[in-house]
């Protein structure tokens, strides 16, 4: 099956296109062209004589220490303005390519193959870099879109149950905050881990369609689309107490969760609208076939919870900022006081979404 689409950009527009099979017609002998990929990709790549830059599919490689040894990299390669990088990878590899080729003698043109199934549902387009800084997560970035969008959805058949699980927690957020047409049409899809290929197809590109709303409405990040952080903040400050071992779209959907007993527990929502509650009853579904995951988070620390929450980029000096829904089971971006209270209920939103997995 064969998708495509456009992407508007101030910098520029930039097709999307998804197509089976697609990975082996990405690559050609071009010597302008290096190949910057995780580094599952090498052994491949290498042995068709191509030039690459492989990095970990890890935390420490979107490190801005890491950014440098990157550049170094493609100077040894010989690339110059008028070179073109192909990244090859998940969001370490999207977030590393989007920030260094933007930089290598002020922006080269770089194309990207998401290798993840959370890639190609959400990150790989939106053109955002997001990179750490010591303990911070994605404390600093840029945007900078590629010229194109190459999804192979064959790359999918070969992912963990936890990394498909990552992708469909993701693309259920993005079709939830686009609203509820949205949603149930990505319901009526039956998404699970063991999706065909048609369905898989249509599910990405739904995902797809409903950010590039987002995306083109606000690109920068100022209004609308500060709602896609929907189970972010939560779900950053899981994956920082558990040192990264829950995968990035598992913590987003507990965050999701966790946002969702916050609407009740501080925002006094004390009755969930119907799509709230089937996204509810989704997202604990898909996290329950996680193996390991109800083990793993009930050894996380609640003060270490709290401290990753508190040190959140989103938040402001006097106010947390977090994403939940209203009344009406629409996002909401709020600002709540850093008191007691509200630390209290924070608590107990963590509580009780892990208590979902057991």
């Amino acid at each position: 099956m064969y998708a495509s689409f456009e992407i508007a950009s101030s910098s520029k527009p930039y097709k999307v296109t998804i197509e089976n099979n697609s990975f082996g017609k990405l690559f050609t002998s071009d010597k302008k062209t290096v190949i910057l990929c995780d580094d599952f990709f090498s052994p491949v790549l290498l042995s068709k004589g191509l030039p690459i830059v492989a990095i970990p599919a890890s935390e420490e490689s979107k490190s801005l220490e890491s950014m440098s040894g990157v550049i170094l990299e493609m100077r040894k390669l010989a690339m110059t303005r008028n070179s073109e990088v192909i990244a090859v990878g998940g969001g370490c590899v999207q977030d590393v390519a989007t920030f260094c080729c933007s930089i290598y003698m002020r922006g080269v043109v770089w194309r990207y193959m998401p290798s993840t199934l959370l890639g190609m549902v959400d990150s790989c387009i939106g053109g955002k870099s997001a990179i750490n800084v010591g303990q911070y997560k994605n404390l600093v970035g840029n945007f900078y879109p590629p010229q194109e969008v190459i999804i192979d959805p064959a790359l999918a058949g070969s992912l963990a149950v936890e990394q498909r699980v990552a992708g469909l927690c993701e693309a259920a957020k993005i079709t939830f905050a686009h609203g509820q047409d949205a949603f149930y049409q990505y319901l009526a899809l039956s998404p699970r881990v063991d999706m065909d290929e048609g369905a898989l197809v249509r599910l990405l590109e739904l995902s797809l369609r409903s950010k590039k709303w987002f995306i083109e409405i606000d690109e920068f990040d100022k209004r609308e689309r500060l709602l896609l952080n929907f189970g972010h903040t939560f779900g950053h400050a899981i994956e920082g107490a558990g040192r990264f071992s829950i995968a990035h779209g598992v913590a987003v959907g507990l965050g999701m969760l966790a946002a969702l007993d916050f609407a009740q527990y501080a925002l006094g929502i004390t009755k969930h609208a119907a799509h709230v509650v089937a996204l509810q009853e989704h997202i604990s579904h898909l996290l329950c076939q996680v193996e390991g995951l109800s083990a793993t988070a009930n050894k996380l620390n609640f003060d270490e919870l709290l401290a990753h929450f508190d040190s959140d980029k989103k938040h402001e000096a006097a106010a947390y900022t977090i994403i939940s829904v209203n009344s009406r089971g629409e996002l909401e971006r709020y600002q709540i006081g850093k008191d007691t209270n509200n630390r209290r209920a924070l608590r107990r939103s963590f509580e009780s979404a892990l208590l979902r997995l057991e």
